[in-house]
């Protein structure tokens, strides 16, 4: 288990300016849903559809991993950021990219879709030059490093694709399926759910109480999903229309949920935490999601996964790194010699709770809204996304208002 490095965190407002971003961006998409109704749900290649998928997986799942990789690779890793002081910069390019980009797929217009395909491949090149040096020149945890290195190959490699794609369609050139197709797969699988898997190594045992899957059977895994994924995507645009990619993808993420939801069978019901609720459920949907992947369902899968399932993981974690960094400012800040409150103190467990069940209402509306497509139906999800978010970032901004209440009481400036 590696050792929390205090002391190395970068400024708290670093990775908080993306946490914070994240139930923003969960509330656009409740709104985006509000206004298109069922157009959003119809098809994927629908104008609204595009839009919200990249509001979900740009917008709440991007911010969420950037912000938590910034925070966690100093802290769990020991690798230093280069140029962090240029992290308000790539907060306000990434963000500003996938405004750009969502509003250019809503309205099919040129500009901001030129200007999504250069800001956001840029955001994530210049994430991979903070980071893989220091992880590169960090002592230990390797196999931490080779995961999240992996990882954020991968994300570079997905954003190259989607600016590439953002491009094209800007020029007004028919995208190829099968780039699209490369471009999510590599996404979800290669970015978003081996930075996943990897980060759950620390994570789960620390936080969750589970046992820890062996580095060798990891390590193993890591492979084997790399490597199947590139020779599935080379299948992919050898012959369009093969399968073998979809398979892949929902093999590695069944994979992951269904490994750490074994891992998550023998930790007692009293440490059934917020945490370990909102992963529980959140593999769940993972789960839900490859299986139908695997039978073709692909709306289905992408709602699941992207709209229920991640959003649940990284989510949760939010609700502890956000109350943790915080912490961490408090430390920095009062002198020696004052009790500080603990992290459950700035965000107790009530708070965590509600944000767990305004998602558990949220979740199944948004499925079967997809399933039976009206637009009354279509709209009481998007009234359940923008409940659940608001929810959550209530949740965030009470951590942060609380550590303020405490350094007001001590006679710290706020």
């Amino acid at each position: 288990m590696p050792k929390l490095r205090l002391d190395q965190p970068p400024p708290a407002t670093l990775p908080l300016r993306f946490l914070l971003a994240m139930p923003c961006w969960g509330v656009a998409g409740g709104a985006l849903l509000l206004v298109d109704g069922d157009a959003a749900l119809l098809t994927r290649w629908h104008p609204a559809t595009l839009a919200l998928v990249h509001v979900w997986t740009l917008g709440v799942l991007g911010n969420a991993m950037f912000g938590s990789l910034l925070q966690f690779l100093p802290a769990a890793v020991g690798a230093d950021l280069r140029g962090w002081r240029g992290v308000p910069a790539l907060h306000a390019t990434f963000n500003l990219g996938v405004l750009l980009l969502v509003a250019g797929l809503h309205m099919q217009a040129r500009w901001p879709l030129l200007a999504a395909g250069v800001a956001l491949p840029a955001s994530f090149l210049w994430l991979g030059a903070m980071t893989l040096p220091g992880l590169a020149a960090a002592a230990g945890e390797r196999l931490l490093r080779t995961g999240i290195g992996l990882a954020l190959g991968f994300g570079m490699l997905a954003a190259l694709a989607g600016g590439g794609l953002a491009l094209l369609l800007a020029r007004r050139i028919a995208w190829p399926l099968v780039a699209v197709d490369v471009h999510a797969g590599i996404g979800v699988l290669g970015w978003m759910v081996l930075l996943l898997a990897t980060v759950a190594r620390v994570v789960m045992p620390m936080f969750q109480g589970t046992g820890r899957v062996p580095a060798r059977l990891q390590s193993g895994w890591l492979a084997a999903v790399a490597i199947a994924l590139l020779a599935a995507t080379v299948v992919h645009l050898r012959d369009a229309g093969d399968r073998t990619l979809s398979l892949a993808v929902a093999a590695g993420g069944a994979s992951f949920a269904l490994g750490a939801l074994w891992l998550q069978r023998r930790v007692p019901r009293a440490r059934h935490n917020a945490l370990f609720l909102h992963w529980r459920a959140g593999l769940l949907g993972l789960v839900l999601a490859a299986l139908a992947l695997a039978a073709g369902q692909g709306m289905v899968a992408g709602a699941l996964a992207l709209g229920v399932g991640l959003p649940l993981l990284v989510g949760g974690m939010a609700q502890e790194i956000v109350p943790f960094v915080g912490w961490i400012a408090l430390r920095r800040r009062v002198p020696r010699g004052v009790q500080l409150p603990g992290v459950q103190r700035l965000l107790p467990d009530p708070s965590r709770h509600r944000a767990l069940l305004a998602q558990g209402v949220a979740a199944p509306l948004l499925v079967a809204a997809l399933l039976w497509p009206t637009p009354w139906l279509a709209r009481m999800a998007a009234l359940g996304q923008l409940v659940a978010w608001s929810v959550h970032g209530h949740a965030l901004g009470r951590a942060l208002l609380a550590g303020r209440a405490f350094l007001r009481r001590v006679g710290q400036p706020a």
